[in-house]
């Protein structure tokens, strides 16, 4: 049965049910592939063959939307070393044959557009640009450098990159765009009154707070027209003090909604309080499997558009209990798509499937806190799928710490995206 944005009969929805955005494209089920860090630009970041192999194999796979690992809008502000930039300079060819590669099997795919503002390894960059120039905090300031306030025009030029960027990736064949405003990075930073101090009409208030991401959301529309999907990924909160608050992500979840925004993806945290991997999470949030879904219950009382609950889930019973709630249109997944890309169909297919995740460790808790594993080990497994090989599940932790110790020194276990 077909689903549109308005809500139908709790109980006709299952993972398999088709949905229909507003403007018409049909995401085939409720499984969407949240974005996670591949890290396999080439030295031009330009996306490499590996990114075509990725993609289809998940499209294959039975996933009905996949969101891209965090596309760069400017290539002077990179996350991280192999990131893929999207703009001027890009080398459109294999961009094509990525988002060709993800419509396979009817599937959907769309490009997640950020810019990291101060979450810049100080490897990659001397002096990255924030909202104002507060530095990382937790002791993330020994891998990352105060940033310096961006000027105003310098703001208006980040919002026109985004907007040309997402011009692009229509013109490529990407069938949407997401913005990344979760996690820390540059909308995360204006949206935060811990990182937004600015005494100008891009602070202060929560009105002026979120006139950032309001306007990249609209320039976006200028440029690829009313009927191209633009999504956005963002915080619930950033549990941190005098930080991202519910209410006021509340408050920018009704605006973007009444901005016309096509779908709204949820989860939480910040490099310095990393909730969307689990972080703190209570054991009965870990149980139930949703790290977000108390939030995205009371956002749904709110809003009408299409919601995405991402963080935690492994059982195909949590996924359709969470989807019964009516909170959710769409059920969030990653990790488990670095282990089993053919998760989707699995998971439609049985309504007793569960994918266990070990708990990845050496033993030695220094050792396991400079690898950072929950994201390291998970590249290694979409490596390994982007060379056309199986995943595997049982792949050595201390493989993973030495092939990369090795291969890059002591810069790759700098904090990475998550």
């Amino acid at each position: 049965m077909s689903q549109s944005a308005a809500p139908c009969q709790i109980s006709e929805i299952v993972l398999g049910t088709e949905f229909i955005l507003s403007h018409g494209q049909v995401i085939k089920n409720r499984l969407f592939k949240s974005a996670m860090s591949e890290q396999l630009g080439d030295k031009q970041h330009n996306p490499t063959l590996g990114l075509v192999t990725l993609y289809q194999r998940w499209a294959e796979g039975g996933i009905g939307l996949s969101i891209t690992g965090n596309i760069m809008i400017d290539r002077t502000a990179l996350g991280e070393p192999k990131n893929v930039v999207l703009d001027q300079l890009s080398d459109l060819t294999n961009f094509k044959a990525w988002a060709q590669a993800g419509l396979t099997n009817g599937s959907q795919i769309w490009a997640q557009l950020n810019h990291p503002g101060k979450q810049i390894p100080n490897f990659i960059c001397k002096q990255p640009v924030s909202p104002s120039a507060i530095a990382l905090s937790r002791g993330l300031e020994k891998g990352f450098n105060k940033p310096r306030a961006l000027a105003e025009f310098e703001i208006e030029v980040i919002i026109d990159k985004f907007a040309f960027s997402a011009q692009l990736a229509k013109q490529v064949g990407f069938s949407g765009v997401q913005i990344h405003g979760a996690h820390g990075y540059l909308v995360s930073q204006f949206l935060s009154p811990r990182h937004n101090q600015r005494t100008d009409q891009w602070g202060g208030c929560l009105e002026n707070r979120m006139r950032f991401v309001l306007a990249i959301y609209h320039k976006i529309r200028q440029q690829v027209g009313d009927k191209f999907p633009i999504g956005i990924k963002l915080n619930s909160a950033d549990f941190m003090d005098g930080g991202f608050t519910e209410s006021d992500s509340m408050a920018v979840v009704q605006a973007l909604a009444d901005a016309g925004i096509d779908l709204i993806e949820i989860s939480g945290g910040t490099y310095e309080s990393p909730s969307m991997v689990g972080y703190k999470a209570k054991a009965s949030t870990l149980k139930r499997e949703a790290y977000f879904l108390e939030y995205i219950e009371k956002m749904r009382d709110l809003v009408d558009t299409p919601l995405v609950l991402t963080g935690g889930f492994r059982s195909s019973k949590a996924m359709q209990e969470a989807l019964d709630t009516g909170a959710t249109d769409f059920i969030g997944i990653a990790r488990t798509l670095a282990v089993d890309p053919d998760l989707p169909n699995k998971v439609i297919h049985s309504a007793s499937y569960r994918q266990s995740l070990r708990k990845l460790t050496t033993g030695i808790r220094a050792v396991d806190k400079m690898a950072m594993f929950d994201v390291v080990w998970y590249e290694f497994q979409l490596a390994r799928l982007a060379k056309g090989l199986s995943s595997n599940p049982k792949l050595s932790e201390w493989s993973v710490f030495i092939k990369t110790l090795f291969a890059a020194g002591k810069y790759s276990f700098r904090k990475r995206r998550a």
